[in-house]
């Protein structure tokens, strides 16, 4: 069975994003996140993949899937699906063994039901004006890995969870 795994940064109350944009610079966890997805595909929607500066779109050593409605949308260098499962039929196709949901919201929403990982990166840091934010963590979610709290060389405090669904 294919592993789903979800993967975002997120601010104090579960803030993700701002104005199309990640409101913070954190290099650490941009390793992080190349470290947790490369290999696998990616799935994205159109507004994370408009989001990505364009000289890395698509994301190197990763399939990467925008799924979007707009039908006449170009993505170079990825694939364009209409949804969810199709890029998630896409994926099992080419047998993959885990595919990483990294944005947007919606997808993020979209995908919690059925995905079996979580990787968060929680960041201390207020985003009063935020306009996309992660799903909640529910009960059913165990963490399974926390590391101990971090500070970046740009001075925000962090941690990384990895969370697996309870059985």
């Amino acid at each position: 069975m294919t592993e789903i795994k979800l993967v975002w940064a997120e601010a104090n109350q579960g803030a993700i994003g701002r104005a199309g944009e990640m409101p913070w610079h954190l290099p650490e966890d941009l390793a992080h996140f190349k470290a947790e997805t490369l290999g696998s595909p990616v799935v994205m929607g159109r507004r994370t993949w408009e989001s990505l500066p364009e000289r890395f779109r698509p994301l190197p050593g990763r399939d990467n899937l925008v799924v979007t409605g707009e039908t006449s949308y170009v993505v170079a260098g990825a694939a364009r699906v209409s949804t969810l499962g199709d890029a998630l039929a896409r994926c099992a196709e080419q047998a993959a063994p885990t595919v990483c949901i990294i944005g947007g919201g919606q997808l993020y929403r979209a995908a919690m039901p059925i995905a079996t990982e979580l990787v968060v990166t929680r960041i201390a840091l207020e985003v009063a004006d935020a306009d996309t934010y992660a799903p909640d963590i529910r009960p059913e979610w165990q963490l399974i890995e926390r590391s101990n709290e971090l500070v970046s060389a740009s001075g925000l405090h962090y941690r990384f969870e990895r969370y697996r669904r309870a059985k």
